[in-house]
């Protein structure tokens, strides 16, 4: 649970706003929780015409009809990943180097993400925040490969559009969805602002 919300609640909540794309991380959730959470998750949004990554998990991906899987560095490999959920399915990775980022170019991603773009507190990654500049040279290094870049970490509604206006094609965000106790009225305001 994150500030009081259980994560199927959330998740409706989220969907609610007009989310379309969401990504379950339950990292400490065992297997059979969170296949049930998962598999609960994926049938809401698919009510809602929207699409579930897993994160980490692509076992759990599989069986629970996620649309997809998200790895990071430390996780499955993407063709590891691949090879479990097929050719139709989203697979995503996490990158926050120059090095990391390049080594994604033999990989089957459908689309790689960066960051910490900003400093945050959702997720310990070890890393420091990149910032923009760091954003625009992963769009330009991926824009060859035809390959969407979702910038992730520390991402606002006051820093959304500069994240989009760097080259990200999309913005992962936790912690910001969550300030003011009202998640549905938060993404709305992030649809909002995007349609600018």
């Amino acid at each position: 649970m994150r500030s009081g919300w259980a994560p199927f609640d959330l998740a409706g909540a989220f969907l609610a706003g007009g989310a379309r794309f969401l990504q379950l991380r339950a990292k400490n959730l065992r297997g059979g929780e969170f296949l049930a959470l998962a598999s609960a998750v994926v049938e809401l949004a698919h009510a809602h015409d929207a699409l579930v990554i897993v994160n980490d998990r692509a076992d759990i991906a599989r069986l629970a009809g996620a649309d997809g899987v998200h790895v990071g560095q430390e996780d499955l490999a993407p063709r590891a990943v691949r090879a479990l959920v097929g050719d139709g399915a989203i697979v995503g990775l996490s990158t926050h180097t120059v090095e990391q980022l390049d080594a994604s170019s033999g990989e089957p991603v459908d689309y790689v993400a960066v960051g910490p773009v900003f400093g945050t507190t959702s997720k310990a990654t070890g890393y420091a925040a990149i910032g923009l500049d760091r954003v625009r040279d992963a769009a330009a290094r991926l824009a060859p490969r035809g390959l969407p870049l979702v910038a992730i970490g520390g991402i606002t509604l006051e820093t959304v559009a500069d994240v989009i206006e760097a080259g990200a094609a999309s913005a992962a965000v936790i912690g910001d969805l969550l300030s003011g106790g009202d998640p549905e009225a938060r993404v709305r305001a992030f649809l909002a602002r995007l349609s600018r």
